[in-house]
């Protein structure tokens, strides 16, 4: 050590006899055994969370356990020794907890530990306000820099507000816990006790990801646009949304928790903080999950900042962040958007968490998004997650208000400001195939769909994504290409309301003599594989509109469609009719359909040159008035596609 005349001097707690913060520190250095003997009985003591759990301390804590009793443990999450738990410790000790894990679940079912379902940013108040008294507080943290400050390191989040209103203080100082920036320090001279002991900080391994949790991290990537600011929860799904985040630009990061995925981007250079309107260059997070990789990562690193909780999660300061963009798993999601996140039915699974801390500050954020996602079904496939009503004793986190994005690997459904008809078909269309049709009848049963409404031809139809493609016109026009949803009803209706009388008629000249005022659910119930609409839309995806739109309908005894499409003319002569004809005719080949026929009037020409420049040979014959025109896709033109 080096020689203590030329350290910096404080004062200890009571202000008096400036010395040495060396020799304060010695004075307070103690055995973990000893240290213990301050619990008495009917004490509650705080445990440091997650990671940043003092493992010597726990384990010191379990041997005194059986002489004391009706002492009260809390903390926040546990992913290390919980013994205190165990039936034979029931008059001993008993665990509140704030969030329910794998350590802990199992207590809580059979009774022998409590659950407080709370917001994660409103739990320091809890301390502060003496709502939850805490008489000791075992933490872990780093040892003291050259000004005599120890950091929290791995876990500041409630830890910090927990230390600082214990009556008596007890620390870990463990070499292996990196020092963290931020608000993430405490000093000596407010630590009681110091207990010296080094060993490995608990490490939390990547979970395994499959193939439904990376079809879910791809649509939720295409959510995300670059310079959003990111936070996502802990799970398979979760880390295969960051994986699929690989190739967006100058991503930042505000979030509770820290994963060595966030470590996988940054280092990759996706995440850069550089576009942040809050922190910006700066990491923002509160706790660390993941591996010792990960905490070296965090060490002494300018680019990470830790905070408090009650600072991570106060939504008011998440939504100072603009295009945030909060991610939460979800256990069900019935059909009018209610979220079930904490528990499976009477059984506490995890808890409320940061969820709805970040969906209001993501919601209140410019451009922001809050998205919810799950699989379609449980791991053995046998129940659907998207449900008719939430499993009896489910708690609902996300309200029906609250919801904006649901995501499974069958879709994006967007809630936000829907009917609750609209939420109803939004859902079952990305709901597992087995499952939908059951779901209809519920929808039906309860109102949420008119019995006289137009049936969802094929309910078991799969939303072709991969169809979906973008294209810049014009230099400054981005236009999306899409499938029709049953959704699209009422965006229909708009498209053909806005249409000059003549355009819609002369453009959807065909047999089956669709019209804007009626019929159109018939364009969008679709099974995707007889017949197609495909929609192009401009605008936020909360607020897109269809501009233009392009379908085709299979005569199946001599693998014939027949195909109309119509621009609205706020967009025509762009290029966007050639491109789009050309997509749908390029799927319809796929499909194994040999020609498409189309119908225009005459003094309507200019559709003649559409299907001219579709890459496909065409013949026209003119008859009454109208002109048939046959394309042949199984033989290609060498045409040029711009009008």
């Amino acid at each position: 050590m080096a020689d203590i005349s030329a350290q910096p001097t404080v004062f200890d707690r009571e202000g008096s006899n400036a010395r040495p913060w060396q020799s304060m520190y010695q004075a307070k250095k103690t055995t973990a055994a000893k240290a213990l003997r301050k619990i008495k009985r009917g004490n509650r003591v705080f445990i440091g969370s997650g990671c940043g759990e003092p493992q010597h301390l726990v384990r010191a804590l379990e041997e005194i356990v059986p002489l004391l009793a009706d002492v009260e443990i809390l903390h926040i999450l546990s992913v290390g020794r919980s013994g205190y738990t165990e039936a034979s410790f029931f008059d001993k000790c008993r665990l509140k907890s704030f969030f329910v894990a794998a350590a802990s679940r199992e207590a809580v079912a059979e009774g022998r530990a409590d659950y407080t379902p709370i917001n994660l940013g409103d739990i320091p108040d809890l301390f502060r306000t003496g709502a939850v008294r805490v008489d000791i507080a075992l933490i872990q943290v780093s040892p003291p820099d050259q000004h005599g400050f120890c950091s929290y390191g791995i876990a500041v989040d409630i830890v910090k507000a927990a230390a600082e209103n214990a009556k008596f203080i007890i620390a870990q100082v463990n070499p292996q816990m990196p020092r963290t920036l931020g608000d993430s320090f405490i000093h000596l001279r407010d630590l009681h006790a110091i207990v010296e002991h080094e060993e490995p900080l608990l490490e939390v391994g990547q979970p395994l990801m499959n193939p439904i949790a990376e079809d879910i991290g791809r649509h939720v990537a295409k959510l995300i646009e670059d310079g959003s600011t990111i936070r996502v929860g802990v799970g398979s799904i979760s880390t295969a949304v960051l994986y699929a985040l690989h190739d967006k630009k100058d991503l930042g990061v505000h979030a509770d928790m820290l994963t060595d995925t966030y470590m996988y981007l940054a280092k990759k250079g996706v995440i850069t903080n550089a576009r942040k309107t809050l922190h910006p260059g700066k990491i923002v997070a509160s706790f660390c999950l993941g591996s010792r990789e990960l905490y070296d990562f965090v060490h002494n690193n300018p680019m990470v900042a830790m905070y408090p909780i009650d600072y991570t999660n106060n939504y008011m300061v998440i939504s100072e962040n603009d295009k945030m963009v909060s991610i939460n798993s979800a256990l069900e999601v019935d059909l009018t958007g209610q979220v079930c996140a904490d528990s499976v039915g009477y059984e506490i699974y995890s808890g409320v968490g940061g969820t709805i801390d970040f969906l209001r500050g993501a919601r209140h954020s410019y451009r922001g998004k809050a998205i919810v996602v799950l699989p379609s079904t449980t791991l053995d496939g046998q129940r659907s997650r998207i449900v008719r009503s939430l499993t009896e004793g489910g708690g609902v986190v996300t309200t029906r208000g609250g919801v904006q994005y649901v995501v499974t690997e069958y879709g994006i459904a967007q809630l936000h400001g829907k009917s609750i008809r609209e939420r109803a078909l939004a859902l079952i269309g990305i709901a597992h195939p087995d499952f939908r049709e059951e779901l209809m009848r519920a929808a039906y049963e309860f109102n949420y769909l008119r019995q006289e409404a137009f049936p969802v031809i094929a309910p078991k139809a799969v939303y072709p994504a991969e169809h979906e493609t973008s294209q810049l016109f014009d230099t400054d026009l981005t236009v999306f290409f899409r499938p029709a949803k049953p959704t699209d009803e009422r965006a229909l209706k708009e498209f053909f309301y806005s249409l000059p009388r003549e355009e819609a008629y002369v453009r959807f000249l065909s047999n089956m003599r669709v019209y804007p005022h009626y019929d159109v659910q018939r364009m969008v119930n679709i099974d995707y594989d007889r017949e197609l609409t495909l929609f192009g839309l401009v605008g936020e995806v909360d607020a897109e509109r269809i501009i233009a739109i392009a379908r085709y309908l299979l005569k199946e005894e001599n693998l014939e469609g027949e195909i109309d499409f119509a621009v609205h003319p706020d967009f025509g002569k762009k290029g966007i009719a050639s491109f789009l004809v050309h997509h749908l005719m390029r799927i319809a080949r796929r499909k194994k359909i040999r020609t498409l026929v189309a119908y225009s009037t005459l003094g309507n020409e200019k559709v003649l040159g559409v299907f001219q420049r579709s890459g496909y040979l065409m013949e026209t014959s003119f008859s009454r008035g109208v002109y048939e025109i046959r394309v042949d896709l199984t033989r290609e033109a060498e045409v040029c596609l711009t009008d």
